[in-house]
């Protein structure tokens, strides 16, 4: 495998590869690359034949000005790291990996704001429904960090994902036929018991895409579906078609690939059908996203400091006229204010309320906060309450 200007770069089984960065300028935009079931973060976007490896050999040049950095993710993706075991939602296990791998990538490089772009294929998309649906709900002291993934989260372009599940019948065969379409025949054939249990967890599929739909309208969304059947044991089948691989929504964007349900995400050259389509939809969302995030992250920022001095007035007034730290003094929300952060990738890098933000001077009448009192010990303070 090679990088677009010729050298090779090995890629990880498990986790992200960086496949590409600009050499000569900070990368503006993360686009992400995520496999389906029985899947690899190589091959399932490698053309069979001539090999070509398309996120490295062919996606760069086109996004030359938007400053891209493209990384693959690999996770174990067999059938029985989809079905029921000690978990009951191993999707779900997937998806909270992701958001950490993906938030410990980007806070190492200092990277925390950077917006995001998924690019998926089948059951990825899944996992990456499941893992936006988890970021947006942590609210936690100290979780809060991993909520970066889903503020820097811009577009999403889904590949042969199945979406449209309200006839739990037709989730099951639907999920069969994908498993026939990517597995051996020799394990579809000898373990059907795998195949039935990714069939019976459908209720879980189910629940997703209802959560995500509450999601949908805060990002760009591409719906890709495959233009030619599979041939399943003598019999031609669109393994997910087209009314669930590309429902019908409100302001969001549909198109065919002619190719089938494998090679959909597989492209030889600039001139492979599909290609231009999901290329164009990658390079504009890259273009759009940095003014789009940036503003997302003030309005987080803000909405948590109004959190912070909501948090620091009500403990105050359930602990009388004192301070944490012993000061006497008369508290209100509006004696304290978070100083801004100046490591942009830090607002959820660490804590806001575990950094040491001074309080402003107090209101006339007010005794004097210490001056190196911080407000960490509002939430110390609040913890022993």
């Amino acid at each position: 495998m090679s990088n677009s200007s010729g050298q090779r770069i090995p890629v990880n089984r498990y986790g992200l590869t960086e496949v590409y960065s600009p050499a000569d300028a900070k990368p503006n935009v993360d686009v992400i690359f995520i496999h389906g079931l029985n899947g690899d973060p190589h091959n399932t976007w490698t053309t069979e034949v001539s090999k070509v490896f398309w996120p490295s050999q062919l996606l760069p040049p086109v996004l030359e000005d938007e400053k891209a950095r493209v990384l693959v993710y690999g996770y174990d993706a067999n059938v029985t790291s989809f079905t029921d075991g000690v978990s009951k939602d191993k999707i779900h296990n997937h998806a909270e990996t992701l958001v950490a791998d993906v938030y410990s990538n980007r806070k190492l490089r200092k990277a925390g704001e950077r917006p995001i772009i998924w690019v998926t294929h089948s059951l990825g998309g899944l996992v990456v429904k499941r893992a936006l649906i988890h970021s947006s709900e942590i609210r936690g002291v100290r979780t809060e960090h991993l909520r970066s993934v889903f503020v820097s989260t811009y577009g999403i372009l889904f590949l042969g994902t199945p979406h449209h599940g309200s006839d739990i019948a037709q989730w099951g065969n639907r999920l069969e036929w994908i498993c026939s379409a990517v597995l051996p025949k020799k394990i579809v054939d000898t373990e059907p018991q795998l195949v039935d249990a990714l069939k019976s967890n459908n209720e879980t599929l189910q629940n997703i895409d209802r959560q995500f739909a509450q999601l949908m309208t805060r990002f760009h969304i591409y719906f890709f579906h495959e233009g030619k059947p599979t041939n399943l044991k003598g019999t031609l089948r669109f393994i997910v078609d087209e009314t669930s691989a590309s429902p019908t929504a409100p302001d969001v964007e549909r198109a065919v690939i002619q190719a089938d349900h494998s090679n959909m995400c597989k492209f030889e050259n600039d001139s492979a059908p599909g290609f231009e389509r999901v290329v164009e939809g990658i390079q504009r969302y890259a273009e759009e996203a940095p003014a789009t995030i940036a503003q997302r992250w003030d309005a987080e920022k803000k909405e948590r400091s109004t959190v912070i001095q909501a948090e620091a007035a009500e403990l105050f007034s359930s602990r009388g006229s004192r301070s944490p730290a012993g000061h006497g003094l008369t508290a209100s929300a509006a004696s304290i204010k978070a100083i801004p952060q100046s490591d942009s990738s830090s607002t959820f890098g660490g804590s806001s309320l575990g950094r040491q933000h001074k309080a402003l001077p107090p209101a006339e009448g007010q005794a004097s906060f210490d001056e190196n009192w911080m407000l960490e010990d509002v939430t110390n303070a609040k913890s022993m309450a």
